[in-house]
């Protein structure tokens, strides 16, 4: 009994000596940690100075965006629909395939009908050309009974004055006269109708002729099928369309903006920046402004061209469009120099060591830099970029980097 108590003496004295150890172990190292942070503290304050990195105030280019989403389409695109109605008998392009406008064969339409067309117009044309003919040797005919009459009583008129003919054998001679004028008046008419009747069947047979060429039916524009919307064996009815043709030489992008910005935008005159994914952003001029605002949106239309478009950029894309309102140069400081203090905008500067602050009129802003203008901004002097909100007006600062 005695020696298990004097073991639990033992255990417990051990433990107090490894606790009063661990405990002086602690203190000496948070005693370590608070010289170490005093120290740190010491170095980045420098003494009660703030350090602070300066950049110079510059030139720049700055600009007032108007950025919206625009749409991409081909300037020129045909909608290629039946020229006759039928059932598609043969397709001759698919969508990718390149289409030379008047060349390319797009689709057969079932010719068959249109065939029979031709040829029944064909013989049409024959029987009127026959019937032409056969007037005109009537018309002959009549001229020479025509002429005979006349010869006649200009015969029997010389008897009559010599008294040889009675002037009932005159009279008679007269009527045959009359009529064979109006004989020859008649063939003349029917020749006439012939005429046109062959001139009819010629034109019935244009049409016809016409209507079959029209069963096969090539680009009317040069390009690229984009799309295909029917298939053979279809019923093809003209103003359906059956293919839809793009040239990607020229695009023309659309996008809507603020009815508010309508006065600012001048076709000609205004800018657009266009980018469009995986490629740099080019700059267009505006080629068209809507002459009326929407009245529910509140939105108008502005387009510009796109000439001979880099690789990538093809009709259905999206496009980030940058419209420039406004671009000019003028003095400006990175966006992140200007505080807001008692209303108003100011930036620090650094004279003999000494944060100064000083009041500016911000301006535009474009890719970080704001333009500022105050009666003492020039080029090269430097303000505050980074430390300038642990500064008030007369703190003494030292400068990392950058000159004033």
């Amino acid at each position: 009994m005695q020696s298990k108590w004097k073991r639990w003496v033992i255990f417990v004295a051990l433990v107090l000596v490894l606790a009063g150890g661990f405990g002086v172990y602690a203190r000496t190292r948070n005693s370590e940690g608070a010289a170490s942070a005093s120290s740190e503290s010491s170095a980045g304050a420098e003494n009660g100075r703030v350090p602070v990195v300066l950049s110079p105030v510059a030139m720049h280019d700055f600009e007032e965006r108007l950025t919206v989403q625009g749409n991409l389409e081909a300037k020129d695109y045909a909608m290629v629909p039946a020229r006759i109605g039928g059932v598609i008998q043969a397709m001759y392009v698919k969508e990718g395939d390149i289409a030379v406008a008047g060349e390319t064969k797009l689709f057969q339409v079932d010719a068959l009908k249109p065939q029979k067309a031709v040829e029944a117009n064909r013989q049409a044309l024959a029987v009127a050309r026959c019937a032409t003919r056969e007037k005109e040797a009537n018309l002959e005919r009549v001229e020479a009974d025509f002429e005979k009459a006349e010869l006649d009583l200009k015969r029997f008129e010389d008897l009559h004055a010599a008294k040889a003919v009675s002037q009932d054998a005159l009279e008679q001679q007269q009527s045959r006269y009359k009529q064979a004028r109006a004989g020859r008046k008649h063939a003349v008419s029917l020749v006439e109708l012939a005429k046109e009747q062959e001139r009819q069947a010629e034109t019935a047979l244009a049409i016809a002729e016409k209507d079959l060429s029209d069963t096969l039916v090539r680009a009317p524009i040069s390009g690229r099928v984009s799309l295909q919307l029917q298939e053979v064996g279809e019923m093809a009815e003209t103003g359906k369309p059956v293919f839809r043709i793009d040239d990607p030489a020229v695009l023309e992008m659309s996008a809507f903006l603020p009815a508010e910005y309508y006065a600012r935008i001048s076709v000609a005159k205004t800018m657009a920046r266009v980018m469009v994914a995986g490629t740099d952003p080019q700059e267009y001029t505006i080629s068209y402004k809507s002459p009326t605002i929407e009245p529910k949106l509140r939105t108008f239309e502005v387009k510009c061209l796109l000439e001979h478009p880099p690789e990538g950029v093809v009709p259905g894309a999206i496009a980030e469009v940058a419209v420039l309102l406004e671009r000019r140069a003028a003095w400006g400081v990175p966006t992140e120099a200007i505080q807001g203090r008692g209303g108003s905008s100011v930036v620090f500067t650094v004279d003999n060591e000494t944060a100064r602050l000083m009041e500016v009129e911000p301006g535009l802003e474009t890719d970080g830099w704001t333009e500022v203008q105050g009666e003492s901004i020039a080029g090269g002097i430097g303000v505050v970029t980074m430390g300038q909100h642990l500064l008030d007006d007369g703190s003494r600062v030292t400068v990392r980097k950058g000159a004033a």
